[in-house]
Parts: structure tokens; sequence; C-alpha cells
């Protein structure tokens, strides 16, 4: 059984935006990670099948209890894998529908004209979405990129300097690699480049992060000292990236509701060096903004449950639309959260990011929960030559970013950045906007691009 319930969970991490498959299966203590690797791969690149066997048999309907993903996972393995090897009462559940899943998929054939399992398939997604680069993000709690870059010269890599274009970015190949032309800590190599065994990864000196998933901490620019929360901060890459730019110094309060991720975004954050954190296994939603241990909270970062819809470009299969009603339930929940956080009453400013491609999930939240709040907080016109803006569904919708394989060479992303109005807000105005822009222009930005080497682990402490 456990195989499958890492399966499911790993499904769930991809779903949301937490990342990658291969970094999610490696972060999953599942011990036969290859084993485990597959059958996710395969049962995403059949995931349109398996919605539609799942529609049309009702299983779900008819096993309240079992959970979509482990679902697909299980009537993979037993329609088109191995056939159930292990599963236990999950797989007696399974077993007892075969009857109707085989007709079902039957039935499909017929439909389709096909008479092989692989003929229902969609072709395969354009060699764009599976080439993008690998990105690597520098931990700065404990190296520093000068050092970073040394060390894979030393293992032969070919460093090219910081592009200048997305077409040297496109261009990096074979054992070379370049400096990101948008944030400092990134650097950029060919697509599939395996760094899960490399010295640098299992010390915690590098974070295997997607360029749209480091956008949201880097916006956000929280000072050395700040009291941070990440409300959905599972598996914890966006964590650790808050705890560099603030150096290790203030608190990040971070919260999850599932107990298994927040154990391993635990012992990611101790590998990382992150010190100053507090997890909590609880929902956003039923924090109390009045708590006086959040009254010095300024910034956070949110980056809720989505329809996952921009991961497709690493995900075989994951390619059918949510329905309109689950793009409503999803975008309510978004509205509800984000005017929950905004409610914080020391917050200054808040970013809002998905790995949604839907406007449903994106501007059309931030436009309806801006109204809701009237004057009180302001869209920002976030990293103005970042070359993919936001939809123009409202005035100002521009300030938002987006990100996709063709322009931007990232996952599907979105990111608003919100900024309370009025007295306090003027220090902030703008500043992280202007200090993005000087990176374009290699200056000195006083955060933790700047950050002296660390040859010494420090003594790790951490709240729980």
């Amino acid at each position: 059984m456990a195989l499958y319930s890492a399966a499911a969970a790993v499904l769930e991490g991809l779903e949301r935006g937490d990342g990658g498959i291969k970094s999610l299966v490696y972060n999953s203590r599942f011990p036969h990670v290859r084993q485990l690797y597959a059958l996710v791969s395969e049962t995403l690149r059949y995931s349109p099948v398996l919605e539609k066997l799942l529609s049309g048999s009702a299983l779900l309907q008819a096993e309240k209890k079992l959970p979509p993903k482990l679902a697909k996972v299980l009537v993979y393995d037993l329609l088109f894998g191995k056939g159930l090897k292990c599963g236990g009462r999950w797989k007696a559940l399974a077993r007892r529908h075969r009857a109707r899943l085989e007709a079902e998929l039957a039935r499909l054939k017929v439909q389709q004209k096909v008479s092989r399992n692989e003929d229902l398939l969609a072709p395969a997604a354009s060699p764009t979405a599976s080439q993008l680069p690998r990105y690597v993000r520098v931990n700065t709690l404990k190296t520093c990129v000068e050092d970073v870059i040394d060390f894979f010269k030393r293992q032969g890599y070919s460093y090219q300097g910081k592009a200048d274009s997305m077409e040297e970015l496109r261009a990096i190949s074979k054992k070379k690699f370049a400096s990101d032309l948008h944030l400092p800590e990134l650097l950029v190599f060919p697509s599939q480049t395996d760094f899960h065994n490399n010295l640098l990864y299992t010390s915690g000196h590098i974070i295997l992060q997607d360029k749209a998933s480091c956008l949201p901490a880097f916006l956000l620019d929280p000072a050395a000292g700040s009291h941070v929360i990440d409300a959905c901060a599972a598996p914890g890459n966006k964590t650790s990236h808050l705890a560099a730019l603030l150096k290790n110094k203030g608190q990040i309060f971070a919260f999850d509701v599932d107990t298994k991720r927040l154990a391993t975004m635990n012992t990611m954050l101790m590998r990382a060096g992150v010190t100053g954190f507090q997890l909590a296994q609880q929902d956003f939603l039923t924090v109390d903004p009045r708590d006086p241990k959040y009254a010095r909270v300024t910034h956070i970062l949110l980056d809720p449950s989505c329809s996952g819809s921009g991961m497709v470009t690493r995900q075989p299969g994951e390619e059918a639309a949510p329905s309109p009603e689950r793009l409503q339930a999803l975008a309510g929940f978004q509205r509800k959260v984000l005017s929950h956080a905004l409610s914080f009453p020391a917050l200054q400013r808040l970013v809002y990011s998905t790995c949604s491609l839907h406007r449903e999930e994106n501007e059309d939240v931030v436009h309806a929960v801006l109204q809701e709040q009237g004057s009180a907080f302001r869209l920002v016109n976030a990293f103005p030559s970042w070359p993919c803006r936001g939809l123009s569904t409202f005035p100002g919708a521009e300030g938002c970013l987006r990100a996709s394989p063709i322009d931007t060479l990232t996952q599907g992303f979105f990111v608003a950045v919100l900024e309370r109005r009025g007295e306090g807000a003027a220090a902030l105005s703008s500043l992280p906007v202007a200090a993005k822009e000087n990176l374009q222009h290699g200056e000195g930005t006083g955060t933790a691009a700047a950050a002296p080497k660390k040859r010494k682990r420090k003594k790790q402490q951490v709240k729980e």
C-alpha cells in the first residue's frame, strides 16, 4: 500500500505546484524511487483516460472514502500496469469494481475505434514542453553563487556567464550552464540534468526549483528581521527561499494541513540550514489574524491549492481542462483565502501565486478581492521587465506576471503583488520593483544575493 499512497501524494504535490516529478519523488522518502517514479509517470501519461474511466464507472461516487488521486493510481495499475500486486484494503476495493472498469475501458475503445490501450493516448506534447532548462537555486544560507559556480566548474561544467536573453538559455546544452538573466541566485543547466545525487543538493547548498516557482518569494522581498507567513507552505522550497532572503533573521510562520508533508518539509528546511521558523499543521483559514503571535506579520506569501494546469509541461497526460464547476469551486476557495490573508492587521505586502493558467483562478480572483477591499490595498506593477504579463481583464491587470514554457522557459505560473495603501506603506512602495530592475544592470540590492560566503554550518534550532 505504501507505493500507491506515495504515488498519490506525489500527484497531489504536482497539482498544488509543489515541484516537479523528480523532486517530489526523491523527497517522498519512499525507498524504491525508480518504482515510484515509473508509477507516477505512467499514471500521468494515462491521466485523461483514467479520468474518463473514473467518470464512466462512477467509482468515486460508489466509494466516497477513496481519494481521487489514489483512485487514479489504483485504476492505472489494475488495468494498464502490473495488476495491483500490493495495496491491502484499497486493492480489494478496486478489484471489486474491476468488471465495471474493464467494461468502461472496452466501451471507450469502441467509441474511439481503437484496439490497443496505447491508442487511447493523445499525441505526445511538443518538444518545448519537455525540454525546459534545469534550474538550480543557490541556497545563500549555506554558500554563495560564486562558490557554487566554481564547484561545478571543477566537476567539468563550462560556465557561460550571465545570460542576456531567453535565446541564450534555450541554447544551453551538454555540460554548459549559465546564470539566469532575471534571478541572481539561479543557475541554468540543460534539461534533464540530474542533481539528486550531487553533493551540493544532498547537503542543502542548492535547491532544485523551477524559475517560476522562485518568483513569489523573490517579489515578496521581505527585509531581514521581518515576520512572514507562508500560508500554504509544503514542501518548503518557497519557505527556504524566504529564509534566505531574510538571512535567517526574523520569523517565518508556515502552515499546511498534511502531517506527512510537514514532516518532509521540516527535514528539507533543516537540511537547507533554515532557522527561525514555526511549522503548524493547520488550515490557514483557521488562523486568527488578531492572535498576538502574528501582530508583527508584515509579509504573506499565499500559494493556495489550484487546478495545477500550468504544471502540464512536466506532467504527461495532465492536459485535460478542469470542469467549470471545479474551476468555480477553486476560485471561490482562492478568493476566501486571499481575503483572509489581507485581514492581518500589520500586513504591508502580499504575493498571491498559482501554477494555474486559468483566468478564473488568477486575474479574476485578484480583481474580485481588490474590489472587496476598497482602497485598502493596491496591485503593484511588479517586475516591469518580465516579458509575460497578466491578462487585460481589468484596469491594471498587466501589473500581474504570467509564466509559460514558450515565453519564459518555465512552468505555467501566475503572480500578483498586493501592497497596503496609506500610512506605513510609503516605505515599501515600488521598492522591490526598483530593486529587481537594478539587477538587470548588475547593481546590488542588499538582499541575500550579496550575502557573504559561509564556510561553516551554524547550529540549527528548529521550532515546531
